[in-house]
């Protein structure tokens, strides 16, 4: 039991990392595609609401598989040999895609409920478009989105285990193989469920102590 404890703690750690790699390049990829959405280009709009209805209407695990062999069958193509993708790499790529599809709606959402006399406003001072963002846009945006964006960094951590099922060394692999191995599957995947228990509490409790410094929120 003991070197299933280390394997345990290795496996938080490689969670802990595929969550936030995934989350910040999400975030970033959604913040993009919500700005371009609202930049009243149809082409555009229509191309990124294609994108982030495909995305939530698939299941987690089917992007993931997808991913993982769509992205092995094109490098061993390329390479004109078999190679397979790494499964942290295709796990990264596919919680990002997962991510940054809810994100993207979360964020178009709070930018489409500020009020467009806020812009005109920054405009008519003489800001320019980056400073209208950055001081204006921006600030209202985040305080608007946060507790819908808090809730998919929840739902992040819950979906790394998916990842498990295509050989990624996480929570969820150490705790089916000693499962297996040990027979005593109730114990092990307690054991999984106390630790992402202790990652979706933490996750929790940070975006509410980042909430906490915007006193306007839900007003």
């Amino acid at each position: 039991m003991n070197g299933f404890a280390i394997q345990f703690a290795g496996a938080l750690l490689i969670t802990i990392g595929l969550g936030l790699v995934s989350g910040f390049l999400g975030t970033v990829f959604g913040l993009m595609l919500a700005i371009l959405k609202n930049a009243r280009t149809p082409r555009v709009a229509g191309l990124i609401t294609a994108y982030t209805t495909i995305v939530r209407g698939v299941p987690e695990l089917v992007i993931i598989l997808l991913i993982y062999f769509g992205g092995t069958a094109l490098a061993s193509k390329i390479a004109g040999r078999y190679v397979e993708i790494n499964a942290f790499t295709a796990g990264i790529v596919a919680l990002t895609v997962v991510f940054s599809g809810y994100a993207t709606e979360v964020f178009r959402g709070a930018i489409a409920a500020i009020p467009a006399g806020q812009a005109e406003a920054a405009k008519s001072l003489g800001l320019n478009a980056w400073q209208r963002w950055m001081f204006v846009i921006g600030p209202q945006m985040c305080r608007l989105a946060l507790p819908a964006y808090g809730n998919l960094w929840i739902s992040l951590f819950k979906d790394t285990a998916l990842v498990s099922i295509v050989g990624l060394s996480d929570i969820m692999r150490v705790a089916s193989v000693g499962a297996g191995s040990m027979r005593a599957p109730l114990t092990f995947y307690l054991a999984a469920s106390a630790l992402y228990l202790l990652l979706t509490t933490v996750t929790l409790v940070s975006i509410r102590s980042v909430e906490r410094r915007y006193p306007a929120l839900g007003r």
